[in-house]
């Protein structure tokens, strides 16, 4: 990374203060230990990947995987999670090496009390980053909520037809509004909507927190996902361009593989293996 690059040690410990007081764990000393496979980087996993099993099963998987961050979706972490419920989630990831960089992708309208749950459950489970698909109508209420929390939005592009089809989409989305609403890019969904992931990343800049790293055998709206970099993918490139935008360290980078659900891990651990490699080339 760049000048403001964290070491090993500062990024450990900026982060552990930074959580502080949070229910779910800051990076580890098993964290921090996988960041030295990923040069430094908070690669993870977006759970939905491993949706056929139940949170207990995916810990397990992420831990047997080598996997050391995770963005949770709803129906692996519910966002009535309770205190208590928390807490014995704290200890499983702990256990395991675990710590939750995000959770999403969450819905977001006028509705101002409804929006303020989401970000009291984020506030309860400690984490910095909320994957959103937020209605155009919600953007008045979110900037009082991260400005309140000093959790960010991270809008998740959806592909073809969604409401964020488009770079543009983002692009327009974000501007004028607090610094904390900005960008999950998730790169298969792009590709599909026939978008350059990496311009993606140039143009949000600063506004990207996350990302959705997948990859796909086509760019349609039909398609399926295939190991990172055999499709339309440059890893290489993503990871050069998230080091020139200076990545967030607090931010989430979560490896999102949706298909073969059964059994998707000896193709997450190859996505794993070449993301390794390209972060590699990229700090080459």
């Amino acid at each position: 990374m760049n000048s403001r690059e964290l070491s090993r040690r500062q990024f450990v410990a900026v982060s552990t203060t930074a959580a502080g007081a949070s229910l779910l764990p800051s990076f580890s000393a098993r964290a921090a230990e996988s960041t030295d496979r990923f040069g430094g980087w908070p690669i993870g996993i977006q759970s939905y990947s491993l949706r056929n099993y139940d949170v207990d099963q995916a810990v397990r998987h992420m831990q047997g995987l080598g996997i050391h961050f995770a963005e949770f979706y709803g129906n692996h972490v519910p966002l009535d999670s309770t205190v208590g419920q928390l807490a014995e989630l704290k200890k499983k990831l702990e256990t395991a090496g675990v710590t939750m960089s995000a959770h999403g992708v969450n819905g977001f309208s006028s509705d101002h009390v409804a929006n303020r749950s989401v970000f009291e459950f984020a506030r309860r489970a400690g984490i910095k980053n909320i994957t959103a698909n937020p209605e155009p109508d919600s953007f008045d209420s979110l900037d009082k909520l991260v400005a309140q929390y000093d959790i960010r939005i991270c809008i998740h592009n959806h592909g073809p037809d969604a409401l964020y089809d488009k770079i543009d989409d983002v692009v327009d989305a974000v501007q004028g509004h607090d610094p904390r609403i900005g960008a999950c890019v998730d790169t298969g969904h792009f590709i599909r909507s026939k978008e350059d992931p990496i311009e993606a990343v140039e143009r949000l800049g600063k506004r990207v927190f996350a990302l959705h790293i997948k990859d796909e055998e086509k760019q349609e709206k039909r398609s399926r996902n295939v190991i990172i970099g055999k499709g339309f993918l440059d890893v290489v490139a993503l990871f050069k361009t998230l080091k020139k935008i200076d990545f967030p360290t607090d931010g989430s980078i979560s490896l999102e593989y949706e298909a073969n659900p059964d059994n998707p891990i000896d193709d997450i651990a190859q996505c794993l293996v070449v993301a390794e490699e390209a972060i590699a080339k990229a700090a080459g």
